[in-house]
């Protein structure tokens, strides 16, 4: 099992004369705008626009009250993806867990491993708060998630109902 502290080795190219070193870890304060222009670019994607912000990520991730938590994947100084989360709970169930909210990987950098540790990550994050689950969601059709987050061990589970929404 992967080490998250350490940094991670994954291929380049197979003509590269060595392997790219990967570090994984927490967002920092300087990510901001990086982490950002991630976000829009998972969102253009997706069809979607975002209204999210440098200063909104700052107030989320490092706030007098952090709502989410953010890990990047880093190389040669560019950060090259991350995982968003933020914490759930099941009352039915008395279940504590995280739902991986964002996960994303820069062209280029794609079939490397690199969604994985972040996925890993996520993981290592939400047992040492002591949660049950880390659930994540993939759009309708998009059966390449699907097997993708299959491979890793996640279960389909089905969603019913409708969720309504109030703006505070």
């Amino acid at each position: 099992m992967l080490n998250l502290e350490q940094t991670i080795a994954t291929e380049e190219t197979p003509t590269a004369p060595e392997a790219a070193r990967v570090s994984v870890r927490r967002a920092q304060k300087a990510d901001l705008f990086a982490l950002a222009a991630m976000i829009e670019a998972l969102a253009a994607h997706h069809g979607d626009k975002t209204t999210n912000s440098a200063t909104k990520l700052d107030r989320d991730l490092f706030g007098d009250q952090p709502f989410a938590t953010a890990f990047v994947a880093e190389t040669g100084g560019e950060l090259i993806g991350y995982a968003l989360l933020y914490p759930v709970y099941r009352a039915t169930e008395g279940e504590r867990g995280m739902e991986l909210h964002h996960l994303f990987v820069k062209d280029g950098h794609r079939s490397e491993g690199i969604g994985r540790h972040l996925i890993d990550r996520a993981k290592a994050h939400a047992r040492t708060l002591g949660c049950d689950f880390l659930s994540l969601g993939a759009a309708t059709g998009n059966f390449a998630a699907y097997k993708y987050y299959q491979g890793l061990d996640f279960k389909a589970y089905p969603a019913t109902g409708m969720r309504f929404r109030a703006g505070l």
